[in-house]
């Protein structure tokens, strides 16, 4: 039996379009033999479909799109498609209305309904806010083979691997008990650096724990904040991979079940990214393209300030849709180095895309006249060096309005962690590209953009997405000079901040590990250092409230991962640095 994993990039909402992705998936895997296609958890409506699903209408369509759906497949394949169904129990019991589900549809008719059992609450995950448990562990006979299904967190429960059990019940093991050939889980699972060495060590680990086959079908794209990478995967009872697809694109996987063995015999097998900057790259790129195409945003606008942060946020826009479709805006201030906007010209030629230039001098001198009889007596400080910023954030927020352009905002994670950023400023936009990469991290990803070759570069459908690269991408100047947020004469980042080694490391401690000012202080750094560190994080939650959607490329992001209140005790503690 041919089995195939249609790695899908559903639209969220876009029923219509979506069954035609899954029909024209199901369609090529006839003609190459397929049986059983696999399509990802919720592949009619997409992954996180989030309050869409208090909609009643929008819950009753899907039934009716199923439906369809089932009638039109080709005779010969039967599909597992990811849904949702009503609960017919839940006024009686006190349940939730839904269930997060898997249909089976075969030979015109809904054959089987499956219910996800394991229900994450977590992270950027709320299931229980819509969906109600299931209770029956799912499998089904397909010409002889008898195949368990799961969804998603249904796997992520081995108490053996993880070293404990997060829920009662352990889904693959049930299907084990209960002799199935083969195992599937039906995925929409986010990506994060790192993630899919785990989730192939702990398929291995079932596979071999269980002498199960399993195949995963995982969602790929991007939605909102959310990238999900794909990187679907099938392995034989020995724990050995055996076909695995592509990374950050759609792909068709196709496997064989030998029946005699009772086991998956090889298919094809892509490779993986070669560093954690390749592969956070990809990441990137396909989050800002599905961003723009699913929001019908063709163009994008970047403030090129000369500095690394906007470079790269440049070069990533470029890649995803295009230099035709990027624009570049300087607007040096009187403060404003020479080489910040030479930096920024040459960077914009070596990416191929157009530029404006629009000085902001006068419009500070504007400023500061309407604002003299009230300033009157008081020092130059904050205020008066954020004006800057919301003069430029203001004038990229007009062209954006004026040309249908999607304003990608530029801030790292460093920055958004300690509010190094201006509200209504630089921090204006409809995306943030970087918000979720340290300011290390972006050294390392410019560095290794420069070390690779065009043919590297490449991605589906684009020959060559930078345009001019031959060799050098972020000018070598942008990757040497000091950052600076050039407010004020002669300003460096270091002036108010730690080195961003130190920064970076303090932030890992304190966001990722969830270590305590002890903790972080016993490993090596300073106390005044680490006490200024956390007052200015916890100072700066009003500002990340009010920002764009950031892609989320780490186990914890700032947006909708991230719930932290505002007002707190350390807030009234706290002193900050910008406004």
């Amino acid at each position: 039996m041919k089995l195939a994993i249609a790695q899908l990039n559903p639209i969220i909402g876009d029923l219509t379009g979506n069954a035609e992705q899954i029909l024209d998936a199901a369609k090529t895997a006839v003609n190459q033999g397929v049986r059983l296609l696999l399509t990802p958890e919720l592949s009619l409506c997409g992954y996180p479909p989030r309050d869409l699903l208090l909609n009643p209408s929008f819950v009753v369509a899907m039934a009716i799109q199923v439906r369809q759906l089932a009638q039109k497949l080709p005779p010969q394949v039967a599909l597992l498609l990811g849904t949702v169904t009503l609960n017919p129990t839940a006024h009686a019991a006190g349940g939730k209305s839904l269930f997060n589900s898997i249909a089976l549809l075969d030979r015109g008719e809904i054959q089987q309904i499956f219910h996800k059992r394991l229900l994450p609450t977590y992270d950027v995950f709320d299931e229980y806010r819509y969906f109600e448990p299931g209770l029956q562990s799912n499998a089904f006979t397909l010409d002889g083979v008898r195949i368990g299904v799961t969804i998603c967190e249904d796997l992520w429960n081995d108490e053996e691997f993880w070293g404990k059990r997060n829920y009662q019940v352990n889904p693959i093991a049930d299907l084990a008990q209960q002799g199935v050939d083969i195992i599937v889980n039906l995925s929409a699972s986010p990506y994060s650096t790192g993630k899919q060495q785990v989730r192939e060590a702990m398929l291995r680990h079932s596979a071999q724990r269980y002498r199960q086959t399993i195949l995963y079908a995982n969602q790929v794209g991007g939605n909102d904040d959310l990238i999900f990478d794909g990187s679907s995967i099938a392995f034989n009872q020995s724990g050995e991979i055996v076909a695995r697809a592509c990374a950050f694109d759609t792909d068709l996987a196709i496997v064989e079940f030998d029946e005699q063995k009772r086991d998956l015999l090889p298919g094809t097998i892509t490779t993986s990214a070669k560093s954690i900057d390749e592969e956070i790259w990809l990441a990137l790129v396909l989050g800002v393209r599905d961003y723009s195409r699913k929001c019908r945003l063709q163009q994008v606008v970047i403030g090129l300030s000369g500095g690394i942060d906007s470079a790269l946020v440049a070069a990533i826009a470029t890649a995803a849709l295009g230099k035709e479709n990027v624009l570049g805006v300087l607007m040096p201030s009187p403060y404003s180095s020479d080489h910040s906007v030479t930096d920024a010209q040459d960077l914009a030629k070596n990416l191929g895309i157009k530029t404006e230039v629009i000085p902001i001098g006068d419009l500070m001198q504007t400023y500061d006249q309407t604002l003299e009889p009230l300033f009157t007596g008081t020092q130059f400080g904050l205020a008066e060096e954020n004006i800057q910023a919301r003069i430029r954030g203001n004038l990229l927020m007009a062209i954006a309005n004026k040309f249908g352009y999607l304003l990608l905002s530029t801030g790292n994670k460093s920055e958004m962690a300690v509010g190094y950023c201006t509200l209504y400023g630089d921090m204006n936009g409809g995306l943030a590209v970087i918000a979720d990469l340290p300011k290390t991290q972006v050294y390392s990803l410019c560095r290794w953009l420069n070390s690779v070759t065009p043919e590297e570069m490449s991605l589906k459908d684009q020959d060559q997405p930078i345009a001019n690269h031959q060799g050098e991408i972020i000018p070598t100047h942008i990757l040497e000079k000091p950052p600076s947020a050039e407010l004020k004469p002669g300003q460096v980042d270091q002036d108010s901040l730690p080195s961003y080694e130190i920064l970076d490391d303090i932030l890992h401690r304190l966001i990722h590990k969830h270590q305590s000012a002890e903790q972080i202080i016993k490993a090596g750094h300073q106390t005044n250092v680490v006490e200024k560190i956390i007052q200015l994080v916890t100072k700066a939650e009003f500002k990340r409230r009010q920002a764009p959607p950031g892609l989320k490329i780490t186990d914890r992001a700032f947006g909708s991962g991230w719930r932290m209140p505002i007002a707190s005790i350390r807030r009234q503690e706290a002193v900050g640095i910008r406004q």
